[in-house]
């Protein structure tokens, strides 16, 4: 039965490129996909993009590009990535250029698009924002982009029509993944899409199958952790597929990894919504059969629900953030003593702001009971003492924080490490018909 090899390049927009490129030279891979995007950071570059309309593709793209493009001429493997994020026309142009710079001509480059559906937003003004059920046009704080999630037919085409390197905006994760296998295989039945859904849905994170965010030393430890390699899937035609890594990279994948990613982000395993199916992973099954190789079966599909789920960026606040740093005897007065400080001088000047955390990094910043855990507090030799306020406005961050760290009117022994402030970009979903999507696919060549 025929197979194919996929490489996870990338989990997220600033992944290491090291394991990815030994992927390519090492791992006799067919594909390699790069998943750079988030819901918060499509929002950022539709942001950059308005800022300059040259902008809005990954910051890493000509990067990776000039370090993946020859080994993918080398190798014969097809590159995918939604790297294009706000500005996929713009990615493809500067991945042309790349190539042509390094000499790689007859390279074909496709753009996927049609994943921006800012300009159709009046249309859902009754539709209900998936997090709180509110009716969309009530929402009044100001709107940045909106981008649907689309799944695998673009790429799928692309790759039908002899692309070389195949660039979207907003897809689904798994979709980077399920387009080569359709390509491939042709599948067309939702059972297969839910197979292949699966492929994608472990791949998408990188060194998270592989051992990341995994270790805990003397409990799961990870071989080489300072080396950690990326993954790579072995499907079949009848979706049943492996997956592995390379034996010269650390790391480590097990029936233990790959449980931990099959739940990551899941709201339910029997029913994940996905453009392309209704994925069903209750029925998955993991087998070690060697070292760092593991079978997988199990998964199946149901029909797509006709929807696609939109991520919206809006702006919602704006955030200041001071730390204090102390250590030695009665700190933990000290840190009291800072927050009071901040309390009072907010009322007395009428700063006080819409919200605001106090917080002890090192001793309750995570665990907010701490004061009930019994520590012995003479054993934490340093802490930070952590304001965080939240505004309407830069200005009156700026101010709430200035309140809060009169530099010379802090607590004894103290010193202050940072102070920063920041825009919010905040994120709302919606679910729209998949009509109102119209999936386009460009193409170039160098």
């Amino acid at each position: 039965m025929r197979t194919i090899r996929i490489g996870g390049g990338a989990g997220f927009s600033e992944d290491d490129l090291e394991p990815a490129l030994d992927l390519m030279k090492y791992g006799d891979i067919d594909y390699i996909c790069f998943e750079c995007l988030a819901e918060r950071t499509i929002a950022i570059a539709q942001q950059q993009k308005l800022a300059n309309p040259r902008k809005g593709y990954n910051a890493g793209l000509e990067f990776r590009m000039e370090h993946v493009l020859p080994l993918a001429r080398e190798k014969g493997i097809k590159v995918i990535t939604n790297m294009g994020a706000a500005n996929v026309e713009r990615a493809m142009e500067v991945t042309m250029e790349i190539a042509a710079r390094l000499g790689l001509t007859g390279l074909k480059v496709a753009g996927v698009m049609g994943d921006d559906v800012f300009d159709k937003l009046d249309r859902y003004k009754d539709i209900p924002i998936f997090e709180t059920g509110e009716r969309f046009g009530g929402f009044k704080k100001p709107l940045v982009s909106a981008n649907a999630y689309l799944g695998f037919e673009g790429i799928a085409e692309a790759l039908d029509n002899g692309a070389d390197v195949v660039i979207t905006g907003r897809c689904a994760d798994a979709a980077l993944f399920l387009g080569p296998l359709v390509h491939e295989f042709g599948w067309n039945t939702y059972e297969m899409y839910g197979k292949g859904t699966l492929v994608g849905h472990l791949m998408e994170c990188s060194s998270y199958l592989t051992g990341g965010y995994f270790c805990i030393p003397g409990k799961s430890d990870v071989e080489d952790f300072w080396n950690i390699g990326f993954p790579i899937a072995e499907v079949s035609e009848d979706g049943t597929f492996f997956v592995t890594k390379l034996d010269r990279a650390g790391g480590r994948v097990d029936v233990q990894t790959c449980t931990e990613q099959l739940l990551y982000e899941i709201h339910d395993p029997a029913s994940y919504l996905t453009p392309n199916c209704v994925a069903d992973f209750s029925g998955v099954r993991f087998e070690e059969v060697a070292k760092n190789r593991v079978k997988v079966t199990g998964a199946t599909g149901r029909p797509a629900t006709g929807k696609y789920k939109v991520s919206v960026g809006y702006k919602d606040s704006y955030v200041g953030i001071s730390e204090l740093g102390l250590c030695g005897l009665r700190w933990k007065e000290r840190c009291d003593l800072y927050f009071e400080a901040a309390e009072k001088r907010w009322q007395a000047y009428g700063e006080k702001p819409e919200e605001h955390q106090f917080s002890i990094i090192g001793y309750n910043s995570i665990c907010r009971d701490a004061e009930h855990m019994n520590f012995d507090l003479t054993q934490i030799p340093e802490v930070r003492a952590r304001i965080a306020v939240r505004a309407d406005s830069m200005q009156r961050v700026k101010r709430q924080i200035e309140l809060a760290n009169p530099p010379l009117s802090c607590p004894a022994g103290a010193s202050i490490l940072t102070a920063n402030f920041k825009e919010v970009l905040a994120i709302l979903s919606l679910l729209i018909p998949c009509t109102d999507v119209n999936i386009r696919v460009f193409y170039r060549e160098v």
